[in-house]
């Protein structure tokens, strides 16, 4: 059975979601033939997504790691990104068997009216299988592994549902479909939150720019393609240590590069020259313009599932009631204000990262990411750029403690996952550093039940139980309303 689910997982994303899309679409009345178009949407969806964000890491990384040398900021918790999270998460008991056991959870609340929630992100279970894996190495108990796996899924369901409508009056195209996916469900709160506060805030209450209104009031600079451009080149003139370098570039090879770099682990692969700066922005301008062309494939692809989904249960229960699709945040990602925050807080966060006091923790392979912060945020921020911005700020100052915090038993996860598949490089912690990841790991749901149950152990999981019982009451009073 183990086999079976690792065998699943290991098609990905976009060979699962054809699938599932097309057996989900057979399954509410759709034709075959049109089913099966809208997965293969979803799935070329993903395929593009992952060669951007493959484009975004492989052209950023080796300025960073330039600005790294030449800037001395190395610290001590080294960045492996979401796959070594995802290794990690699945390469255990717990991982195996994630699909499952949630699935069956999901029946159960969904057949008690406790959610609203199908989630068929079978892909990113791995973020509720990473903060089980977590747990079962740091106790040693696989039943703590799958309860705080369980705990994180339940309760991003709550999440889900209760953000539902918000999401879907917010975006265009998503009547129907929830974010079941606990990474953007725990900013949410910190949205809501600084969002509030804001407004008793003279000057930046009065602020109310959204990505139109960055267009309208600043031309062309307001673009992200423009802004992606211009961000790429400052980070490309900053991984020059000298004038002539940013101008001229340097030799590729070593007889040739200054005698500081020669043998060096942590020799620089940006070269540096006007054409090499001018490239980089381009590839960063790409970025910016292409994400938000590929995840208009997501929409359509989902639009007939959705819509077909819609007209069945208003036909067998009637039009009151309502069931959401749980989705990918993948779906969405493209909006604008996304594309500007995430963009500007790139280097924001890599200078957070050396200033806090205490903070160990480098975000180089981890920045893609970046965009799914947002996901959640926008629809409390009302898409507004400005306030965007200092929610993302707070929430990234707090997450680089969190990958902190949890580093050490990270570490031991990883370097358990390595002994058994020697061959993953993805889960190969380099000498003398910690492991650390910003997907999930900065996140506050994770944090909130790591914090519990490695410091407060059976009170800490009565607490868990305590409060995802009464969200799920909550919940599903709610729902009955």
């Amino acid at each position: 059975m183990e086999q079976v689910f690792s065998y699943i997982i290991g098609l990905g994303a976009a060979v699962m979601m054809p699938i599932i899309f097309t057996i989900l679409g057979v399954c509410i009345g759709i034709k075959f033939s049109k089913a099966l178009k809208s997965g293969l949407y979803v799935g070329v969806g993903f395929v593009g997504l992952s060669i951007i964000t493959a484009l975004l890491v492989e052209a950023l990384s080796p300025a960073l790691k330039d600005m790294v040398n030449i800037y001395n900021l190395q610290l001590q918790v080294f960045d492996m990104g979401w796959p070594a999270a995802a290794s990690v998460a699945y390469n255990t008991l717990v991982g195996s068997f994630i699909i499952p056991v949630c699935l069956g959870v999901n029946l159960v609340l969904l057949l008690l009216g406790c959610t609203r929630t199908v989630n068929i992100d079978l892909w990113n279970y791995w973020h509720f299988a990473f903060i089980g894996a977590v747990v079962y190495f740091m106790t040693d108990s696989v039943a703590w592994g799958f309860f705080a796996a369980v705990i994180c899924y339940i309760i991003t369901l709550v999440l889900a549902d209760v953000t539902a409508k918000k999401f879907q009056k917010f975006y265009p195209d998503m009547d129907g479909i929830s974010i079941p996916q606990p990474f953007c469900q725990g900013f949410m709160p910190f949205a809501v939150v600084i969002n509030k506060c804001l407004d008793y805030v003279p000057g930046i209450n009065k602020i109310n720019i959204d990505s139109d209104g960055m267009k309208k009031k600043f031309g062309l600079f307001g673009e992200p393609l423009f802004l992606g451009i211009i961000i790429g080149i400052i980070i490309g003139m900053l991984a020059c240590d000298s004038w002539d370098q940013l101008v001229n570039g340097l030799a590729k090879e070593n007889d040739k590069l200054p005698a500081f770099l020669n043998g060096s682990p942590n020799e620089r692969i940006f070269a540096g020259g006007i054409p090499a700066i001018l490239a980089l922005g381009i590839k960063m301008g790409a970025v910016m313009e292409l994400i938000p062309r590929i995840t208009s494939l997501f929409i359509e692809g989902l639009k007939p599932i959705a819509e077909a989904t819609k007209e069945l249960i208003a036909k067998k229960f009637g039009a009151d009631k309502e069931l959401y699709i749980g989705m990918s945040p993948a779906l969405v990602i493209g909006h604008p204000t996304t594309l500007v925050v995430s963009l500007l807080l790139i280097p924001v966060t890599l200078v957070l990262a050396v200033v806090l006091p205490g903070n160990q923790f480098l975000p180089l392979a981890s920045l893609a990411g970046m965009f799914y912060v947002f996901v959640m945020v926008l629809p409390y921020t009302n898409g507004n750029v400005l306030r965007s911005f200092i929610v993302g700020l707070v929430v990234m100052a707090i997450g680089l403690y969190f990958v902190t915090w949890m580093s050490g038993d990270f570490t031991s996860a990883a370097h358990h996952v390595a002994q058994i598949h020697p061959d993953d490089k993805s889960v190969q912690v380099p000498a003398g550093f910690g492991a650390g990841a910003l997907d999930f790991a900065s996140s506050p749901l994770s944090t909130l039940i790591y914090a519990c149950m490695k410091y407060l152990e059976y009170i800490g999981a009565a607490i868990l139980s305590v409060l995802t019982i009464a969200l799920v009451i909550w919940n599903r009073r709610r729902i009955s309303k």
